[in-house]
């Protein structure tokens, strides 16, 4: 992706079925578990490089032992640096206690992070100040065990002043309205909730305080818990959550947005965002692992007992496509021939910019992950290329000659690698008022390939602000002096903002809608943009299954074409001499190429809940009244 965007988390959750001693044993480590976990959140270091944490838990200690072990950091290699200490606080109890070196037992009761469940997490803050304070997971400390909870989540919510004016309501006080502390005070007040009416129960059957202490445990209902905590939950979200004692869980927001896959066998219990992840670390098979169903929650009791539970009543299945585009990573089977499908579905309208000149085009991308779908592209264009040899063969068939045969067949298509990024700039990290330099130095490009009569085709995965296509890319490549510059997008235009992880908070910033803005001004219709603010504030008060997404109304006069061509204007400088297309792919035809993750909200303003149609209004009034805030 040419622009830098913030975007989703990642979520590693593990239990270890057997005693740590088999582990040691078949393993040679009683620290298998921490050293997957290590796996889990590396293999999934591309969700998040904000922060990490790792928090563990112990199973069966004795009062005044340790169970609970928690670690953030927001170094510049977060995931490292918590390992590295980690591993230097093994180290040095192991130093200190040689005893230690070869007894499990000893080793579990004196060394902190080893344990039999875990739970990690990898975060992009999508907004607010990146302190350790904000980095999952989250802790509520309590003396009574099972009533310690750490929560860590890939999640947004679109109603956070709602649930915390609950958590007010409640009687409780607390400390922020950040949405991981309202859901973890959420859970926890029902988690208390739920252990006071057990311990109730267990009073008048006899019971004495420390004897109802593990049956409160062992009879907790996890699911009633998340029943009653998710009621007014409004997002997406993959919601992980360990209990001091030992049960966990990880529950799926209804409509699926957020992924979340598991899998389980005699030894372990893990769950994580991204499928490949699990099959590589584990070495299994691609149908082993199991997506965990939309407004599920996969539980896992102390005792091991694993259960697959419904929370909340399933909505209409909108998986977040921008997963499939760019977030998880290519090595999922499934997203990579998604991925090269997104790439020739493209081809038919890339040939009608080229003119079906294969000839005379260069084709290209940008470094790294829109390479998936420039295969797709090739592939698709190497099938246009021997339809073009078959049809000259053909149509030359009687006055064929070997030398013009060889011709023919000697043709091939030209792909080379003309953007090149310098992978040690991130352009998000710079203050504005030296934010354009740097962006114009992200990407070097590769000389004395193109000829003035070439066209230049380059994909990329999706285009956001444009930002680095105006400032760096368009300028680059009109540098090798190409004849025509076309831009293809994987993705369809980003029209709207995105409220459930990725970080698109201000239509402004979308040039998708500074073209139509543009538009609209040209064709004298720019009354439009007073009537829709109009009808945004007249929903403000109402409930949010009755406020309609009325930003629509922006993009409603315009095809997709003459939104492209104004988009390819505004990136254009005066000073680039080659013509400039951009080709953005139909939403269509993104359905077609990722028939499972239909969530589409950011390129139509379809939100797969009611809070979505607030979010974007509310980012409409923001533009208008010139409010920098955020939306949600």
């Amino acid at each position: 992706m040419s622009d830098a965007l913030k975007h989703e988390c990642g979520i590693a959750q593990l239990r270890l079925l057997k005693p740590l001693e088999y582990y040691k044993e078949k393993y040679g480590t009683a620290f298998y578990g921490v050293n997957k976990m290590y796996l889990l959140m590396e293999k999934q270091h591309n969700r998040g490089q904000d922060g990490a944490g790792f928090a563990s838990i112990k199973l069966n200690t004795q009062p005044g032992d340790r169970y609970i072990s928690r670690i953030r950091s927001i170094a510049g290699q977060p995931i490292q640096d918590i390992f590295a200490q980690i591993n230097d606080r093994i180290n040095q109890e192991i130093q200190q206690h040689p005893e230690y070196a070869d007894d499990v037992a000893l080793q579990k009761k004196h060394i902190p992070y080893l344990g039999e469940l875990f739970l990690g997490h990898v975060r992009y803050g999508t907004f607010g100040k990146n302190s350790v304070e904000s980095v999952h997971p989250f802790l509520r400390q309590n003396n009574w065990m099972h009533r310690n909870l750490i929560v860590a989540g890939n999640f947004n919510m679109t109603n956070v002043h709602q649930l915390f004016n609950n958590l007010v309501e409640l009687g409780q006080h607390p400390k922020e309205k950040a949405d991981t502390v309202t859901v973890m005070e959420k859970i926890g007040h029902f988690l208390d909730d739920e252990v006071r009416k057990l311990y109730k129960k267990l009073k008048k059957e006899g019971y004495t305080k420390i004897e109802a202490s593990p049956i409160i445990a062992e009879q907790l209902k996890i699911s009633k818990i998340l029943k009653k905590s998710a009621k007014n939950w409004d997002g997406g979200y993959a919601m992980a959550g360990l209990l001091g004692h030992g049960d966990s869980f990880v529950l799926r927001d209804p409509a699926g947005i957020r992924p979340c896959y598991y899998y389980k066998d005699e030894e372990i219990v893990v769950v994580a965002s991204e499928r490949p992840v699990i099959q590589t670390v584990f070495n299994v098979p691609f149908e082993k692992v199991e997506e965990l169903p939309p407004g599920h929650a996969i539980i896992t009791k102390k005792s091991g007992e694993v259960r697959i539970k419904e929370i909340l009543e399933p909505l209409e299945r909108k998986a977040c496509s921008f997963e499939r585009i760019y977030f998880s990573r290519g090595s999922d089977a499934e997203i990579y021939r998604e991925r090269k499908m997104l790439g020739k579905l493209l081809m038919p309208e890339v040939l009608k910019a080229i003119d079906h000149d294969t000839v005379n085009t260069v084709f290209s991308f940008i470094p790294n992950t829109a390479e998936t779908s420039f295969y797709g592209m090739v592939e698709a264009a190497q099938d246009e290329l021997n339809k073009q040899k078959n049809d000259t063969i053909l149509a030359e068939k009687e006055s064929l000659t070997d030398a013009r045969l060889q011709e023919i067949l000697a043709h091939r298509l030209r792909t080379e690698k003309i953007a090149i990024k310098d992978a040690k700039l991130r352009t998000f990290i710079t203050e504005d008022s030296s934010r354009d330099d740097l962006v114009a130095h992200v990407y070097d490009v590769t000389y004395g390939v193109v000829k003035p009569e070439d066209n230049l085709v380059i994909i990329d995965d999706s285009i956001v602000r444009g930002t680095t296509l105006k400032k760096s890319i368009l300028k680059m490549m009109d540098r090798t002096n190409p004849k025509k510059i076309i831009v293809v997008s994987s993705a369809p235009q980003i029209r709207y903002p995105d409220c459930y992880g990725i970080d698109m908070a201000r239509l402004e910033n979308l040039v998708a809608f500074e073209a139509a803005l543009a538009l609209l001004k040209e064709n004298g219709k720019y009354e439009i943009v007073e009537e829709v603010y109009q009808k945004c504030k007249q929903q403000v008060d109402l409930e949010d299954k009755d406020v309609q997404n009325f930003v629509r109304d922006i993009y409603a006069p315009f095809t997709d074409e003459q939104i492209s061509d104004k988009i390819a204007e505004l990136l254009s400088n005066d000073d680039i001499n080659a013509e400039v297309k951009i080709i953005f792919q139909s939403v269509d035809n993104l359905h077609k190429a990722c028939p499972k993750n239909l969530g589409d909200w950011y390129f139509t303003g379809n939100y797969p809940t009611f809070g979505g149609n607030r979010v974007v209004n509310r980012a409409f009034i923001n533009f208008y009244e010139g409010n920098k805030d955020r939306a949600y």
